[in-house]
């Protein structure tokens, strides 16, 4: 099936719906008249292209904001590296009026590594027991009386 390439309006449209979320408000903002969008917004998302073009940018926008595997796993191992520093607040000075607040970096702290690790430990199971099951045939003994 070949995608029919939306006008600017239609992709206007689209775009603003993503944002919006409203139909009516959506064909209005991408410039078409409030008694199209009052009478006709529906029909432009029952448009094929418009949404298919809806749903592919959805996509990328999910892809874009939502962090993978792979970069939780590579934040974890920055963090256990001490390669992530934090900012902290310290006063410079004696304590008097003429002190100062300054902002530090520092390097993620011990914890910080400790519970890192035990994430990507866990990710890779390496601290869970293994047991190792043999598959066994049960063997049924009637031992029971006969006169019971």
């Amino acid at each position: 099936m070949s995608k029919k390439k939306l006008t600017l309006k239609q992709q206007k449209f689209a775009d603003e719906y993503i944002i919006t979320g409203n139909i009516y408000q959506s064909a209005v903002n991408a410039g078409y008249s409030k008694a199209y969008a009052r009478g006709n917004a529906s029909k432009l998302m029952e448009n094929v292209s418009i949404k298919t073009y809806i749903d592919d940018r959805l996509e990328e926008i999910k892809t874009e904001k939502i962090a993978d595997q792979q970069e939780v796993m590579e934040y974890l191992a920055s963090v256990l590296r001490g390669q992530i520093t934090d900012e902290v607040l310290m006063v410079v000075g004696d304590g008097d009026f003429g002190s100062n607040v300054e902002k530090h970096e520092k390097r993620s702290d011990t914890s910080d590594r400790t519970k890192a690790a035990e994430l990507i430990g866990k990710r890779y199971t390496m601290w869970t027991e293994k047991q190792q099951v043999e598959n066994i045939t049960p063997t049924f003994v009637e031992d029971v009386p006969e006169d019971d």
